[in-house]
């Protein structure tokens, strides 16, 4: 039987809440090529503080948002989840 740990329950979070924030921004630059609806900015900086990989990785791939300033959070919140992430597996190894 698999045992299923706080460890893999954070991951599969983790990864959901990334792909969410790629989705999102992939919805906004879809909508920014049709000329329709947008999704705020400040919204998508708040999938960028939950899901930051995945909006760093859609900003990469899609070319979106990268010359805006305030995108440059992203980095931030970044260092703030890699930080978060080498904490909690310091906490699982021991």
């Amino acid at each position: 039987m698999i045992k299923i740990t706080f460890f893999f329950i954070f991951l599969a979070v983790f990864l959901v809440l990334n792909g969410i924030a790629f989705l999102f921004f992939a919805l906004d630059k879809s909508a920014a090529r049709k000329n329709t609806w947008r999704i705020s900015e400040n919204l998508l900086l708040c999938f960028a503080l939950i899901g930051p990989f995945g909006a760093f990785a859609a900003m990469q791939l899609l070319r979106h948002k990268t010359r805006k300033l305030k995108f440059y959070w992203i980095y931030v919140f970044l260092l703030l989840h890699m930080a978060l992430v080498i904490w909690f597996l310091m906490r699982e190894k021991n």
